[in-house]
């Protein structure tokens, strides 16, 4: 491959992908009748703080602590899991990629457990005062999981993105 085209690949394919996850996540707005007030933050707030927690991650040099962010990332999938609970799910990928990154230890695992912790028992304390609704009784509803398709597709296009820009690097 000549190095033109790599170096046109190398910054053609990220935008490739971020606009089929954009395609994406307009599908969600489309496919539902009406997004108003909560349900409109349902489809925005997740794939962006997903995609932030995601970029955090990423900058993890190898063989460091990931203690901090990893109890950051649950802090905030503990936050996030007021619009869309299912995206507690997302911790198992975190801890695999930090695994195969060499920066997940014991102490990460305390910490992103920690996060969880925190946020559980000031979401008890929140809806106990009656300061916030519950979300986490219909934990599997059908409105949570067409949040999927938002999140999805940006993790998707994250990963791929991160891949060929990884692949096509210029040395």
């Amino acid at each position: 491959m000549k190095r033109s085209t790599q170096n046109m690949l190398y910054h053609a394919l990220p935008i490739a992908f971020w606009l089929l996850a954009a395609a994406g996540s307009a599908l969600a707005w489309f496919l539902l009748p009406s997004l108003e007030g909560k349900d409109a933050v349902r489809y925005v707030l997740p794939p962006l703080v997903v995609l932030v927690i995601m970029f955090f991650l990423s900058r993890i040099e190898r063989h460091t602590s990931s203690v901090e962010e990893s109890f950051g990332a649950s802090v905030l999938l503990g936050v996030v899991s007021y619009w869309m609970p299912t995206v507690v799910f997302l911790l198992l990928p975190m801890w695999i990629y930090l695994l195969y990154r060499n920066v997940f230890s014991f102490r990460s695992l305390l910490a992103t457990l920690l996060g969880s912790a925190l946020v559980s028992v000031w979401a008890a304390v929140l809806v106990y005062m009656g300061w916030i609704d519950c979300p986490w009784t219909d934990f599997f509803a059908t409105k949570n999981l067409w949040a999927w398709i938002p999140t999805g597709s940006t993790i998707i296009a994250f990963l791929a993105s991160t891949i060929a820009q990884r692949i096509l690097r210029v040395r």
